[in-house]
């Protein structure tokens, strides 16, 4: 599916983020979790929410506002890459880059960390980091249902009883990409996130909850998950910012189709998923773990790759449970 003019124009007039919460999830600070409170895109165990620290006075009724961040945002080496129509020459992360995932608060990047994604409402690091700008694409952030349920109901996805289909898992509401027309009156309003995303000086943005028909209830499909993602894919290469497939490795064969450029992956050395990435998508595969033994094997196995260990809830470092290691 090819992005209306409409949307496209909507898009590129925005220049703003919204409001969101971090990517915290189940309350845990140890690394061995059980399998049933891990973040993962298996189909035993859920894909990654946005369901970490909020601000209960931003700006719920509007998600659509970000502020000048005034960083400054040079980064590495350009590389070519498949745009779908955006621009021809897109930067991916640097190969075997310092990785940090800091979707439950914004703090100064360890030693050595040159790439950092960051919840879309805070700042990206700046000069000499890749930043990564985290949306959640597919599902409603717990603080912006106000937004969607009083602006936008008849995008919110309904059971037949007319109630919200409620992801049980991060306990978010699923948007409603069934059909063409609501694919691009959403794509429209994530694109303006996208689009400020850009604005604030990241250098790509990962779309969270590609899998969201999974736990649809049978409304979703694979085929409109990946049409949705197709627009959000040209709204970022059209603001010359690089997109991630997050998670879902069964969607690896539709990479082409989707216009991912890398991908950014939980637990892929704990399910054994590593592998399928790096097939498709060479050394541009972000890995995040949060498991000890996960990591150390990942470590082992991908030493040439981008591989973090973290906590589950993805806290900052003044948090008793703060857990960061790098290969």
């Amino acid at each position: 599916m090819q992005r209306s003019i409409a949307v496209l124009s909507l898009a590129c007039l925005a220049a703003a983020c919204g409001d969101s919460s971090g990517d915290g999830d189940a309350s845990s600070g140890d690394t061995t979790a059980d399998a049933s409170a891990s973040m993962t895109n298996a189909d035993d165990a859920p894909s990654t929410g946005d369901d970490g620290p909020s601000d209960d006075d931003a700006t719920t009724d509007d998600p659509t506002t970000f502020g000048d961040t005034g960083q400054d945002t040079s980064v590495g080496t350009a590389t070519d890459a498949d745009s779908s129509g955006g621009t021809g020459e897109l930067e991916l992360p640097p190969p075997d880059g310092g990785l940090d995932y800091q979707l439950g608060g914004a703090y100064p990047p360890p030693e050595g960390v040159t790439i950092v994604s960051r919840d879309r409402n805070d700042a990206p690091v700046g000069e000499g980091v890749y930043d990564i700008c985290y949306v959640n694409g597919y599902q409603i952030q717990p603080d912006e249902e106000r937004f969607w349920l009083g602006e936008h109901p008849d995008l919110i996805l309904r059971d037949d009883n007319g109630d919200p289909v409620i992801d049980p898992d991060w306990d978010e509401m699923l948007l409603d990409i069934s059909t063409p027309e609501k694919r691009e009156a959403i794509a429209a309003i994530v694109g303006e996130w996208i689009v400020g995303c850009g604005t604030a000086g990241y250098e790509a943005v990962e779309i969270d909850n590609l899998d969201t028909y999974s736990r649809s209830m049978g409304l979703l499909t694979e085929d409109n998950a990946v049409a949705f993602m197709v627009l959000l894919s040209s709204a970022a290469h059209d603001q010359g910012l690089a997109i991630a497939q997050k998670n879902s490795t069964e969607l690896v064969p539709r990479k082409d189709e989707m216009g991912t450029d890398f991908v950014v992956a939980e637990e892929c050395n704990r399910y054994e998923e590593c592998g399928d990435y790096i097939d498709a998508y060479g050394d541009a595969v972000l890995m995040i773990e949060y498991r000890e033994g996960d990591f150390t094997a990942g470590c082992a196995d991908y030493g040439t790759m981008s591989i973090v260990l973290r906590d589950l809830d993805l806290v900052t470092p003044d948090d008793g449970a703060y857990v960061y290691d790098a290969c």
